[in-house]
């Protein structure tokens, strides 16, 4: 699809209006020749007869092509639906006199929204604030506030109200599941895990899901039984929702469970959508499939593998925990050694993650494979049905390109600039229709971050490490145009795997993002290196009162001190932890409430809560909540997929960022 430019709807506009107002009026004669002569269109006065029949037949052209021109720019520019968020209005007590507070601005409101602070119901300011979505009160009283809007100087109805934190965390405690004993007699036990966050019930607030791990979770290349996989989901008090067990026929592992939270019909309720087997038990105690079922492998390399049996996609209600709809998933296992090995490693490679594919809706895509056979299949829940829009497969010859070019997640945006949204799988990409976009044949990589890096640039761009010297030769680290595939620049990998890498803007003295990774040094978006030093590789974050991103590794925030180049430690979570061994990643990070920097999420060292910390730090920086930028939003589903990675706009945000404009989005309230 062609994207039509705004000036030709515009001019449509014009003519449609110029001819209707005037359609009896003989000065109109006059007034055509010269709106065409000022689009420089050079048409000759001359050309244009001026008597009522040819007017009567412009008219029916003109309004017909402008209609037409108006339909197509409708597909092209559809709004997203996104949720319908509160005002995420947070309190917490800076010191004895003093009390931070933050909140949201939303994506349907207009850039020169202001808002009226209220603490007891009196206002806190005589006049509104304008130019952030923060503010300090003086106070050594704990109160009640909330916050209106106000837009085209009219107040908005109250937000929800927020009381006051004694710090600047939220602790969720946790329901630990039993542990229990492998059929080898070996004992287990249950750690928090990867967590996601939806709006199950529709109030405009967040509940997190939360995925526990068993003691002996392994990595696909690991022999052995594990405990089953539970998901959890808690509202913001604590409030258990449900439990899902996955039972027996779904292994434990970082590679195994990808758990997708998004409002799939934009019914304005999130839905959990994951693979599951016999077995599985939903929020509600109902068993699919056979309760009896179990098809681990016994004996042998494979002993703990679930190589046979059949196995399921299924959504289930956010709310109650209930398998709405279940489908076969695809792909199929089929034939083991088809993968590229015969022990049920690469088979069982699961990634997932949420596009805009239609360019108005959300869907859903699951894949299977990344180190040799590469499938993505994508999903529609509408109406109460779960639908197969498109499955990709790397064994097509049409996407034969795609074989071996995937990473350990996908990332996901409109990369072509058409409204619509293509998967990025690592080194190959998919248009939103299912066809092939491009594969660079650079090969499978760790760590995957795509955002509007290099502003001076068109478009967005890739950050990627890679693992095959033979296949990534020149690029063990790679920066390349996000539509195209094409490198743009690269670091040489030594023949080696290089296993990790990050992308954030940590330096403003250089515009744009800065890049650096497990080999090399620290290098601007142009690809000049700017030093020697390097911050940690793991994660970022928005976090101080600067448009700068800061460093999230392990249990702590840190801040790059690029004149010194070294860190600043910001945080630390003491008695909480990240997840993931080395990789050192946190529950999740998201844009969960208050403005418009970010939360992170750790878990208690004993696993009896987690803790959600948000900054108290004050900014001047008037932003949209990020989780109102789609590209954004689907990040956080994606997040906990195989090797976590950050979530990243479609745009640039970071030192010198251009204003931002009212996002293209409606929400599930206004619909």
């Amino acid at each position: 699809m062609f994207v039509i430019p705004k000036a030709s709807i515009v001019f449509g506009a014009e003519v449609l209006i110029l001819l209707v107002n005037n359609l009896s009026k003989r000065k109109l004669s006059k007034k055509l020749p010269f709106l065409l002569l000022n689009r420089n269109l050079n048409l000759n006065t001359s050309n244009v007869i001026m008597n009522k029949k040819s007017i009567l037949n412009s008219f029916r052209k003109i309004a017909f092509l402008f209609v037409f021109l108006l339909g197509l720019s409708f597909q092209v520019t559809a709004q997203r639906t996104v949720e319908n968020l509160n005002r995420g209005l947070v309190a917490m007590r800076l010191n004895p006199n003093q009390v931070y507070l933050s909140w949201r601005m939303l994506g349907t409101e207009p850039t020169n929204v202001s808002y009226n602070l209220y603490c007891n119901g009196k206002k806190v300011e005589n006049s509104p604030i304008k130019t952030t979505t923060n503010y300090t009160h003086t106070t050594t009283l704990n109160e009640k506030y909330t916050i209106r809007a106000i837009i085209n100087g009219k107040e908005q109805p109250e937000s929800e109200t927020a009381t006051v934190w004694a710090d600047q965390y939220l602790d969720i405690p946790m329901q630990i599941p039993n542990g229990g004993t492998t059929p080898d007699g070996l004992s287990y036990t249950y750690s928090v895990g990867d967590s996601s966050a939806g709006d199950v019930d529709g109030d405009g607030q967040y509940e997190i899901f939360v995925k526990w791990d068993p003691s002996n979770a392994h990595d696909n290349s690991h022999t052995g039984y594990t405990g089953n996989v539970f998901i959890d989901c808690y509202r913001l008090d604590g409030t258990q929702l449900w439990r899902i067990d996955l039972g027996k026929n779904i292994r434990a592992g970082a590679h195994y469970t990808q758990f997708m939270v998004y409002d799939f019909d934009s019914d304005g309720k999130a839905e959990m959508a994951c693979k599951t087997s016999d077995g599985t038990i939903d929020g509600t105690g109902e068993v699919i499939g056979s309760a009896t079922a179990d098809y681990r492998e016994t004996t042998g390399r494979t002993t703990g593998f679930i190589l046979s049996g059949p196995e399921f996609l299924t959504i289930f209600n956010g709310v109650t925990g209930k398998a709405m709809a279940s489908a076969d998933y695809l792909p199929a296992r089929g034939k083991i050694t088809d993968w590229g090995d015969g022990n049920g490693n690469r088979v069982d490679r699961f990634i997932a993650a949420v596009a805009y594919l239609n360019g108005s809706k959300p869907s859903l895509v699951m894949g299977r494979g990344y180190y040799t056979r590469l499938v993505r299949v994508a999903w529609d829940w509408r109406n109460n049905k779960l639908t197969n829009r498109w499955i990709f497969d790397s064994n097509d010859s049409k996407s034969a390109a795609a074989f071996g070019q995937g990473n350990h997640q996908m990332t996901v945006g409109d990369v072509d600039r058409d409204g619509k949204d293509e998967i990025i799988n690592g080194s190959s990409a998919i248009d939103d229709d299912g066809k092939l976009l491009y594969a660079n044949g650079l090969g499978h990589g760790d760590s995957l971050h795509m955002t509007d890096m290099d502003p001076d640039r068109p478009g967005q761009e890739v950050w990627q490490c890679h693992e095959s010297p033979k296949q990534y030769k020149n690029y063990g680290l790679e920066f390349r145009n996000a539509k195209t595939g094409e490198p743009l620049w690269g670091v040489e990998g030594n023949g080696i795997d290089i296993g990790r890498g990050n992308a954030a803007d940590i330096d403003p003295r250089y515009k744009g993002y800065e890049c650096w990774g497990a080999t090399g040094n620290l290098y601007d978006c142009k690809g000049n290196q700017i030093g020697t030093a390097k911050p940690s590789i793991n994660f970022s974050i928005w976090w101080d009162g600067d448009l700068s991103r800061e460093l999230l590794n392990s249990n702590q925030i840190d801040k790059w001190d690029y004149t010194n180049a070294t860190s600043v430690n910001l945080l630390t979570a003491t008695d909480y932890s990240s997840n993931n061994g080395t990789k050192s990643t946190p529950c999740i990070s998201a844009d969960l409430f208050g403005d418009w920097r970010e939360e992170v999420i750790f878990r208690k060292s004993d696993n009896t809560a987690i803790r959600i910390y948000t900054t108290n730090i004050p900014t001047t920086h008037k932003l949209y909540t990020l989780m109102h930028d789609t590209q954004y939003r689907v990040a956080i589903a994606w997040q906990n997929s195989a090797y976590n990675q950050p979530p990243h706009p479609s745009f640039y945000l970071g030192t010198d960022m251009k204003p931002q404009t009212k996002p293209d989005i409606i929400t599930t309230k206004n619909k």
